[in-house]
């Protein structure tokens, strides 16, 4: 039986993530507060027409967010804010130069719900950007985490796969929402998950559903060369 980790989330001030499919964002942040830049510098705002998911600065260069995100998306389209406690103005935005979405990614079962954005020029580092730490292939998440096992709560649902990890509180309350979707579940100073689907926002029985990072650190090396 798989155990899942409750690690911290984190939103920008009016980013709100998928439900039982990914959704369109609609403003909420469940059971969230406003944070500064400077404590999540590595979280950025995907933008088309607007904001409409999030994602992790892992390098220079590099953005990691989710495939159904991505899925269908032209690059040319497509920038991130970076720098800002907002979505909609501060920071500065980076065109994406290219998507690597992860192969293996199924829309039907939301599996391998990984993407990467390769940018056109890189990114000024400083307090307000800059990358957060990968774990390795296949890293366990560190003790002293609440575990529980989410694959029953789902049982109905899609299945609770390897490259899967959930996090939340039995009572509900807290999650991400839509238009959260791609950005950070962070365990320290380490991206653990990748914001993807759930059934509803926060609520009782049912734990947000995060693409577990480490199942596919050596694809990102693939791709990035780090």
């Amino acid at each position: 039986m798989k155990s899942f980790v409750i690690v911290t989330v984190v939103a920008l001030a009016a980013i709100a993530s998928g439900s039982i499919l990914p959704q369109q964002l609609d403003g909420r942040i469940v059971g969230g507060y406003e944070i500064n830049i400077k404590n999540v510098p590595y979280q950025v705002s995907l933008q088309s027409y607007g904001h409409f998911c999030g994602g992790s600065i892992i390098s220079h260069k590099f953005i990691f967010t989710a495939a159904h995100c991505t899925d269908g998306q032209n690059a040319a389209n497509l920038k991130v804010r970076v720098g800002s406690s907002e979505h909609a103005s501060g920071g500065k935005l980076y065109q994406v130069k290219a998507i690597h979405q992860n192969p293996k990614y199924n829309r039907q079962s939301i599996d391998h719900d990984f993407s990467l954005l390769e940018l056109k020029e890189e990114i000024e580092l400083g307090p307000n950007a800059f990358p957060i730490r990968l774990p390795e292939q296949d890293e366990p998440v560190t003790d002293g985490a609440l575990l529980l096992d989410a694959k029953k709560a789902y049982s109905n649902f899609n299945e609770i796969t390897d490259t899967m990890i959930c996090a939340g509180f039995d009572q509900g309350g807290k999650d991400a929402c839509q238009g959260d979707s791609g950005g950070p579940l962070v365990h320290g100073d380490v991206l653990v998950g990748v914001v993807s689907w759930g059934k509803g926002c926060a609520e009782p029985g049912y734990p947000g559903v995060y693409s577990r990072v480490a199942s596919v650190r050596d694809w990102v090396r693939s791709i990035t060369n780090f």
